[in-house]
């Protein structure tokens, strides 16, 4: 399957098929507890080759908990959103003369919301589940997927910039996780 170009320097991965990717070929074992660098580099590599496969699993996993429970999400994701709006309107610099004119009004206003985050909390759970489920997913797969000599290839041709950059390898850069020519 060839790489399909998305810009200049940019390429999407391909797919890997799903023999490869789980079943006949795949070998998986538990990562060497005591090597953290090895399990480092297995992970990270892993991700790298496997990155559309995990999008698509990611992407899938979602819609599943969305399909099964779709008002708790909705509710969770308008939840998400109402706290994310309140943080960064309270931490403004211009809201902390509000709480010390209005004193009662913003304990008002802070019980509410605690009552907010009760009622919605199971909705706010699941939609938290269905964010950190493919997470779990994606983590538990790189870890234990051995690499194979394909694996190894593509990735040191990128690591040496014979191939173009990925999402997962800006993504990784972005973090911090310098790309290097791993073993």
């Amino acid at each position: 399957m060839e790489k399909k170009k998305f810009s200049g320097d940019f390429e999407i991965a391909p797919l890997r098929g799903l023999d490869d990717f789980i079943l006949g070929s795949a070998r998986f074992q538990i990562p060497d507890m005591k090597n953290l660098d090895k399990w480092g580099n297995r992970v990270v590599n892993n991700l790298l080759y496997y990155q559309t496969n995990y999008i698509l699993l990611a992407v899938a996993i979602f819609t599943l908990v969305g399909l099964l429970h779709p008002g708790k999400m909705i509710c969770g994701l308008l939840a998400m959103g109402v706290i994310f709006g309140l943080f960064y309107y309270l931490t403004q610099e211009n809201q902390n003369a509000f709480k010390r004119r209005h004193p009662i009004l913003g304990l008002a206003l802070m019980l509410l919301g605690g009552y907010f985050v009760l009622y919605v909390l199971d909705s706010f759970l699941v939609f938290l589940l269905g964010i950190l489920l493919p997470f779990a997913a994606t983590f538990i797969h790189s870890s234990l997927r051995l690499r194979n000599i394909k694996n190894k290839f593509v990735n040191k041709m990128e690591a040496i910039g014979l191939q173009k950059q990925t999402p997962m390898s800006l993504f990784l850069g972005g973090i911090g996780i310098e790309i290097e020519i791993l073993s």
